[in-house]
């Protein structure tokens, strides 16, 4: 069993530590700051929130996303054949993104998130987990204006990505993360879904992971356990019906296990972590088990953050019977 993190964390520290990285991404975007130094102050940031999961005690870290404006402009930004659009609310959230515009044929360029893999894991000792976001996800929440079909969009999304989850395994990553939520939103597009996964990462020399959040695979995990992913990420805080997905049918793979809540600020106890990993444990191996958030942190405080990641930490180490 191990502990980890779903993708982003808090990018504004607790005070009376400056919002250092927001303070320069204005003075950026006023044309005081050149690009240069806004890099400079991403890569502080980005060691600083590693070092926080290292510090709560978290096996497998993410750079945190700290670049990242939302979990879908990073990446789309990267590709010929799009243009961002309008702010767009996301999901059920108080948050927005960008909403990418498919203006023509996707095409991937040159390698988007490589740098920021090679820099975060030059920086801690713990084993990167490289995140991308998925292809059905950003085929979902993208206005196309180009294919004319979700199932073609989310399709030439896969087959451009993958020529960055093949540079992510030469720079050296080992573990790949899928981020595709919408797919336990749209649950009648779980076919194109899981096409579109498998033309992404089969046969990539890397353990690979899907994570969906908001909402229950029920109904559609059979399918999902169908790709061909190591480890299968379920948010069992805001989608409940997932426990009864699990006990539905046998469950070969590696499970995230988002037990977590990360979206309140109320703290779960090592006791309630360990509980739920002895529940679970009952349909899935420990060692196949990732214990992580129900979805990424950046909803919380920066503090509240790392207390949530040190009481899982604490609560997964109570349920091996190893001291906190």
């Amino acid at each position: 069993m191990q502990t980890t993190v779903v993708g982003n964390y808090p990018k504004i520290p607790n005070r009376p530590r400056h919002a250092r990285l927001r303070m320069a991404i204005n003075r950026r975007d006023r044309g005081e700051m050149r690009n240069e130094e806004l890099a400079r102050i991403e890569d502080e940031v980005t060691v600083e929130v590693m070092e926080e999961q290292v510090e709560a005690g978290v096996d497998l870290v993410t750079d945190g996303q700290v670049r990242w404006d939302d979990d879908q402009t990073y990446v789309m930004l990267g590709l010929q054949g799009v243009e961002i659009g309008s702010l767009e609310r996301y999901l059920d959230t108080n948050t927005y993104y960008r909403q990418p515009e498919i203006t023509g044929p996707v095409a991937w360029q040159a390698p988007i998130l490589v740098r920021d893999f090679q820099f975060a894991q030059k920086n801690t000792a713990r084993p990167v987990k490289a995140v991308i976001t998925g292809p059905y996800t950003l085929a979902a929440l993208s206005l196309d204006k180009h294919y004319g079909s979700r199932e073609k969009l989310a399709l030439a999304l896969a087959a451009e990505l993958r020529h960055e989850a093949e540079a992510l395994v030469d720079a050296g990553a080992q573990y790949i993360q899928v981020n595709d939520p919408m797919i336990v939103h749209n649950k009648g597009d779980i076919a194109i879904a899981v096409k579109a996964i498998t033309q992404l990462i089969d046969g990539l020399r890397a353990e690979t992971a899907v994570y969906t959040w908001f909402r229950d695979a029920g109904g559609i995990l059979p399918a999902l356990l169908e790709s061909p992913v190591t480890t299968i990420g379920l948010d069992f805080v805001h989608g409940p019906g997932n426990w009864e997905a699990l006990v539905a049918a046998p469950f070969p793979k590696k499970l995230g296990f988002g037990i977590v809540d990360g979206r309140n600020t109320r703290l779960e106890s090592p006791g309630q972590v360990a509980a739920a990993v002895e529940r679970v444990s009952g349909y899935v191996p420990r060692e196949r088990l990732y214990v992580n958030p129900s979805c990424g942190l950046e909803y919380l405080p920066r503090e509240t953050a790392f207390q949530k990641l040190r009481m899982m930490t604490n609560g997964a180490r109570k349920a091996e019977g190893v001291p906190a």
